[in-house]
């Protein structure tokens, strides 16, 4: 499992203060630094991370998974909305291992707070997906299902979200959703697009062309890297089928490599 196989541990904090509307979110030096310490019994080929803290100061962490010497990462966040973490146990793995021949990073849960408390929202009752920069307006009040937020970027699992694709700046990203429906599917629109419709092949299942809602992560992703994909996995509400789970697994991991080769 991964948590037997990463073992580096960095502790990196992210500041209390909320930057304005337009203010650039810079990498925080070093940020996945420890994908790249020495290798040894134990880190052959993944290792583990720190990166965060949310809201309510629990915890956010980033596991890298294969081999950091490629370029053309894969990142996926696993949950984002605190009921929807049905995903946060899928580990991109190949015959219970890391992948050789991908650099794939995973955000388990970008949302500790909303999953403690069987919540959509964060600790300060913020739609994170509804917190990024492109598009985003004033919706809601606090607590709402779709509260954005007082301004952009104004929760630290947000700007934490930002800086990690920012220091690494991956090919793909993939964001994990849940939903009431019975079928997965994948969902992108814009330059996102063929990516996203190779990973549906990958893990066969359905692709639909939907537009972004303001204010989402893969909407940001769109605008500030046009040359790289960012898409959305809608997978059914409840815990996720084990077949589904490899599939995905799977998919994962053959993505990993797409992105390297692409």
């Amino acid at each position: 499992m991964i948590a037997a196989l990463l073992t580096a541990a960095v502790l990196l904090t992210v500041g209390p203060r909320s930057p304005a509307a337009d203010a650039p979110v810079a990498p925080a030096p070093g940020l996945v630094a420890f994908a790249q310490t020495p290798r040894g019994p134990g880190n052959l080929l993944g290792r583990n991370a720190v990166v965060g803290h949310s809201a309510q100061n629990r915890p956010i962490a980033l596991h890298q998974i294969g081999d950091p010497k490629w370029s053309g990462e894969l990142l996926a966040f696993e949950c984002i909305h605190g009921d929807e973490c049905g995903a946060s146990g899928i580990e991109p793995l190949t015959g219970g291992c890391p992948d050789p021949g991908a650099d794939i990073y995973v955000v388990p849960n970008l949302n500790p707070d909303g999953a403690a408390g069987g919540s959509r929202l964060n600790g300060r009752g913020v739609d994170l997906n509804r917190n990024f920069p492109s598009g985003w307006r004033a919706r809601e009040q606090p607590g709402g299902p779709q509260y954005a937020g007082p301004n952009p970027f104004s929760e630290p699992e947000t700007r934490l979200a930002a800086r990690i694709i920012r220091a690494l700046e991956p090919e793909a990203t993939i964001w994990f959703h849940q939903y009431r429906g019975v079928r997965a599917f994948v969902r992108a629109w814009g330059p996102s697009v063929p990516g996203a419709r190779h990973f549906a092949r990958l893990a066969q299942i359905p692709f639909r062309l939907m537009r972004w809602p303001g204010g989402t992560a893969p909407n940001w992703q769109n605008h500030r890297f046009p040359d790289t994909a960012s898409f959305v996995v809608e997978l059914p509400r409840g815990i996720v089928d084990p077949t589904m789970k490899a599939r995905l697994s799977e998919a994962l991991v053959r993505m990993g490599r797409w992105v390297r080769e692409d």
